[in-house]
Order: structure tokens, then C-alpha cells, then sequence
């Protein structure tokens, strides 16, 4: 009886000492990225790498075990890579899905650059990956319904869930579930994608988890001004880290952080969270972590990385000779990010259109090319080589000579004028509005003329502008350039305009 009364005080007292060394607090970390559709680094190596982003990761997690490494959507597309061919099939960002396969991450958002993918295409990349999507407003159109977009492994078809759950537990044995909500911006309208209401989403999947886990964090792509209306929605979310905007940013709703770091990794977010169960206490420490060549590259990952640059290298040399050669320094910045090039004429775009221009021997009135061609979505600064041109133009496509009447011209230039803020806002050429007038090469547009217009070859399938197309009587004729002209490929006019 006395060995069992001690047996009993022992076993009481290790219950005492358990509970006090648990102070029901717990820290973990998030790793945010967002809005990275370049695997290795940028701006000659200074910046970005996923190899780099690698190295942080392994830091934290030696920092805190409960550490999540986290993308707030678009990664697949657009990249220079994704649009090169390996054993005749696109790669279309499979590079991505094995480089975000070794770095483990926990989870990630549907973003709208995804479903630039065909459905054939995004459905291979999903099921590839080993980590969970997550987005409570984007469904799959099937044949009688919406359904939700799912994994196929070995024919077993498992659906991709509205949510994330994730348990935390720390050495004195406080334990929470963390939840992670996420809506996506219902700008790339597909045939095969269905978006539903994001803010009425967001709040039936903020619902639907709420009273199943400790704290609700969001992971959103949406524009900041959606952000901010989920926050007003959703107050009692601490932290929503989201993306589409591509630039860096840190706001505060009530008591609601929204943040977005830079694309292509260019920076990261981290994020140091205490929770106190006992009052349901959350504290946040953010911080924006420059990604540069400071920082050394995980090898493992840089093993993968590297693999495909070998890849890409290869390509490259099909078209350009040598895609490493220094062809130009930007001693000013060229403007290439999203939002200027989509709503108002910069350098980049002026060089881009002189180098179609040229590309013809200058015998041509103007020159005119869809801002939405232009996929670096960055600045490009010092030595460039043919490699971040074909970043700037990675779709490349030939630049064709066209004979227009000057009253098509003329809608086709107010079209694009109107068009600001979207991928149909045209950088130009030798086409100015001055007053309420369009001067081609520095006279009034004249709509009874006939002009020779260099055309950016995309913008004559009637894609961005409708009624710009072969088909319009307005468009005289079209000169379609051989391959071994210059004209042929967008890239090397400006490869050789930047080297002349």
C-alpha cells in the first residue's frame, strides 16, 4: 500500500509540474511570398532566387519548429521558362512545382495567373505538387456543376479543400490549430474556371472554421482594396498576407495587418506570432527581408534551380548566340512593373517599340505593342544581357508590317488610351495625343491616310483590341516577316536595336 500511495503522489506531482510548464503561449512563424514567377535570381543576380529563400527558411525553422512557409498565389505563370519546350512539352511551370516541392511549403493560394494555364495544364501542376492549394471562391466547371479543383494521383481524384488547418505545439505543451482562409481576384475569366463572390466566400469559410480552431489567418490574391474590405468583414483575423500587386505593402484595418511583398522574391515577409490561449492574445512581429546575393544559396535547392538555367540557357542560344553577352547599361531604370506599363508610356516601352521600328529599317509611321506583352513585371538596372529581355518579352512572337487606314488607326490608339490600367494599354512609337490630337511622327493623325504601322504580332488576333484583326477592311495588308528576319522575333530587335 505504501509503494502505491508514493506511486500516486509521483504520478500527481507530474501532473502539477506539467501544468505549470504549460503557460498556454506558443510562437511560430510565417514565411510569405507572393506573386514569384522566377525560380533563380534577378537584376544580374543581386536580387531574388528561390535557392536564397531556401536558406531563410532553414533559418527559421532552426529558429522555431513551427515554422510555415506560405505563397499568396501566382507562380506558375508568367515565366521565361514555362513558355520553353522540354521533350516537345511546355514546361508551363512545371520548374516551379519541383523547386516549391523540395523547399516543403505548407501551403498556397490560387492566384489569377494560374488559370493562364489550360485546364489540362493546371491539372498536371496540381497534381504534381506535394503541398495543399487552398482558395474558398475558385471552382472547376464540370459538366453538370461547379465542383471544387482536386489532385489526381494514381486515379484517385482528392479535392483541394477552402481551408487550411495546421496544429502547433511547443516544448512546455501549449498546442493550438491554426486556420488559413483564402480568396482569389476573378480577373483571368475562363472557360473551365468559376468564380464565386469572394467577400461572401471569405466570410462562409472564416464561419466554417472559426469555432474549430485557436486563430483565422488569411491568404488572399486580391487586389489591397479587397484586401482591406475582407478586414472590415473579417475583424478578428490578426494577419492577412496577400499578393497581386507585385510591390510591397503593409497596412493596417482596425486591428487587422494586411501585407504583400515584392515580386520574384525580391523580398519576403516574415512574420513572428505569439498567441496567448488563455485570452486569445495574438502579437505580431513583421518583418520585410530583402532577398539579395548576400544571403547564400541552400544547395540542394540550388542544385534545381540550376538544372534549369542549364535548360533555359540552352534554349536561349536557339535564338541568340550568346543570352549571357552585356548588351546595354541602364544607367537610368527601365520601367517594366505591371501597373506603369499597363497605364502610361515608360523608357522600357519606348525601346520596345524603336526596336520594332528598327527591326523594318524605321520605314514605318509608328510602332504600337500591348502593354500586356510585357511580362517582367520589374525594373531592369546596369548591365542587361539578351536573358532579361527575353524576361521582359518571354512570349516573344514577330513584329509584322501592316498597312492601315488612318481612321482604324485612330480607334485603334484611343482603344488603347482607354484601355489604361489593363494588358490592352499600348506602349508606343512615334504616336503622341497632344490636346485632342493623335501626331504620328509629328504630324496631326490624318483618318483619310494610309500608315505603315510596325504591330506587335499579338495584337492583330483582335485578342485585346476586338475589332483589330486581319479580318477588319481597314487593315489593308499585312507583311509577315521570314525567320531569318529580324522582324521574326520580337526579342532579337530589341537584342539588336539595345547592341546598334
Amino acid at each position: 500500500m505504501r509503494n502505491y500511495n508514493i506511486f500516486l503522489f509521483l504520478i500527481s506531482f507530474s501532473f502539477i509540474i506539467s501544468c505549470k510548464n504549460d503557460d498556454q503561449k506558443i510562437d511560430f512563424t510565417f514565411l510569405q511570398l507572393n506573386d514569384v514567377y522566377e525560380i533563380s535570381s534577378i537584376q544580374g543576380g543581386k536580387f531574388g532566387g528561390l535557392a536564397r529563400v531556401e536558406t531563410i527558411h532553414q533559418q527559421l525553422l532552426q529558429e522555431n519548429k513551427n515554422t510555415l512557409l506560405v505563397m499568396a498565389g501566382d507562380f506558375l505563370n508568367p515565366s521565361l521558362l514555362g513558355t520553353l519546350k522540354v521533350n516537345n512539352e511546355r514546361v508551363l511551370g512545371k520548374q516551379m512545382i519541383e523547386v516549391m516541392n523540395a523547399m516543403k511549403f505548407d501551403v498556397v493560394a490560387f492566384g489569377n495567373h494560374e488559370f493562364d494555364l489550360s485546364q489540362k495544364d493546371l491539372q498536371s501542376r496540381l497534381s504534381e505538387s506535394s503541398f495543399p492549394w487552398i482558395s474558398a471562391n475558385v471552382k472547376l466547371i464540370s459538366e453538370n456543376d461547379t465542383i471544387s479543383f482536386y489532385k489526381e494521383v494514381q486515379g484517385t481524384k482528392t479535392p483541394l479543400k477552402d481551408y487550411f488547418i495546421k496544429e502547433f505545439s511547443d516544448n512546455d505543451g501549449t498546442k493550438i490549430k491554426v486556420g488559413f482562409i483564402s480568396v482569389c481576384i476573378p480577373s483571368n475569366p475562363k472557360e473551365y474556371v468559376f468564380y464565386e463572390n469572394m467577400f461572401v466566400k471569405a466570410r462562409a469559410s472564416y464561419e466554417s472554421i472559426k469555432d474549430s480552431v485557436d486563430v483565422v489567418f488569411g491568404l488572399t490574391h486580391v487586389k489591397i482594396v479587397n484586401d482591406k474590405r475582407i478586414a472590415k468583414l473579417l475583424p478578428n483575423i490578426p494577419l492577412i498576407m496577400g499578393g497581386h500587386e507585385h510591390t510591397n505593402h503593409s497596412e493596417r484595418v482596425g486591428n487587422v495587418l494586411i501585407t504583400k511583398a515584392d515580386a520574384n522574391a525580391k523580398t519576403v515577409y516574415v512574420h513572428r506570432i505569439s498567441f496567448d490561449k488563455r485570452i486569445k492574445k495574438v502579437t505580431i512581429s513583421s518583418e520585410l527581408k530583402e532577398i539579395n546575393n548576400k544571403i547564400q544559396q541552400d544547395k540542394r535547392v540550388g542544385e534545381i534551380v540550376s538544372k534549369w538555367q542549364t535548360i533555359l540557357n540552352t534554349n536561349i542560344k536557339a535564338i541568340i548566340e550568346n543570352p549571357n553577352e552585356i548588351i546595354y547599361n541602364a544607367i537610368t531604370s527601365l520601367e517594366g512593373r505591371d501597373t506603369p506599363i499597363r497605364s502610361e508610356q515608360t523608357n522600357l516601352g519606348g525601346i520596345i517599340t524603336k526596336s520594332m521600328s528598327y527591326s523594318f529599317d524605321n520605314q514605318v509611321d509608328c510602332a504600337l505593342v500591348n502593354g500586356g506583352s510585357i511580362r517582367i513585371d520589374d525594373v531592369l538596372e546596369g548591365e542587361i544581357t539578351p536573358i532579361d529581355i527575353f524576361r521582359v518579352l518571354p512570349y516573344g512572337g514577330a513584329i509584322l508590317k501592316v498597312q492601315i487606314k488612318g481612321r482604324l488607326l485612330k480607334r485603334v490608339l484611343d482603344y488603347g488610351l482607354s484601355a489604361s490600367g489593363t494588358g490592352a494599354y499600348l506602349q508606343r512609337f512615334n504616336a503622341e495625343k497632344i490636346a485632342d490630337n493623335w501626331m504620328i511622327n509629328n504630324a496631326k493623325l490624318d483618318i483619310q491616310k494610309t500608315y505603315t504601322v510596325a504591330f506587335s504580332d499579338y495584337l492583330l488576333k483582335g485578342f485585346d483590341i476586338p475589332f483589330l484583326s486581319e479580318e477588319n477592311k481597314e487593315v489593308l495588308s499585312i507583311y509577315y516577316p521570314t525567320s531569318n528576319e529580324l522582324a521574326a522575333d520580337i526579342r532579337k530587335a530589341v537584342v539588336a536595336f539595345l547592341k546598334n
